[in-house]
């Protein structure tokens, strides 16, 4: 197969000329990371559980499917669900095992909140937002998660 694109069940995944993305961007709506934040979050990637951590599994998949290494989607698939907890993520955090935290925007302010989702997305969000150093790569905001929270 000369250009390689994920097929499956939705038709409109991809552009007609094999290009990901398509109208909406990724899969359904997904992103598809630059090559600098793609290196960023894979550099010295098995060091953690998770690379990254972003709201909602559009968010995370693409992420995961640049870099090839688990991301975590707060919140599960479009962020609303109640998992984890602020308390869960802050004992996530404080063990190492997550690098970065992605505030990504494409979920489009769903349900109120800066990144979407339910009340424990935006209570993350918050709380990395402040306690550790906003870096922008590719257009993208994100947060070192391996220095202490101030």
């Amino acid at each position: 197969m000369d250009n390689p694109v994920i097929r499956a069940a939705m038709p409109t995944v991809g552009a007609p000329d094999g290009r990901a993305g398509g109208p909406m961007g990724g899969l359904l709506g997904g992103v598809i990371p630059g090559a600098n934040l793609t290196t960023t979050l894979s550099t010295d990637a098995g060091s953690y559980t998770w690379v990254a951590a972003t709201v909602g599994s559009n968010n995370a998949a693409g992420y995961q499917l640049a870099t090839g290494e688990p991301v975590m989607a707060v919140g599960g698939f479009n962020g609303t669900d109640p998992a984890p907890t602020l308390a869960q993520f802050k004992d996530y955090v404080a063990q190492h095992k997550i690098h970065y935290f992605i505030n990504a925007q494409v979920m489009g302010g769903m349900r109120g909140t800066a990144s979407g989702g339910s009340q424990n997305a935006a209570e993350i969000a918050a709380w990395v937002q402040a306690n550790f150093t906003a870096r922008m790569i590719d257009g993208v905001t994100i947060y070192d998660l391996t220095g202490a929270p101030s």
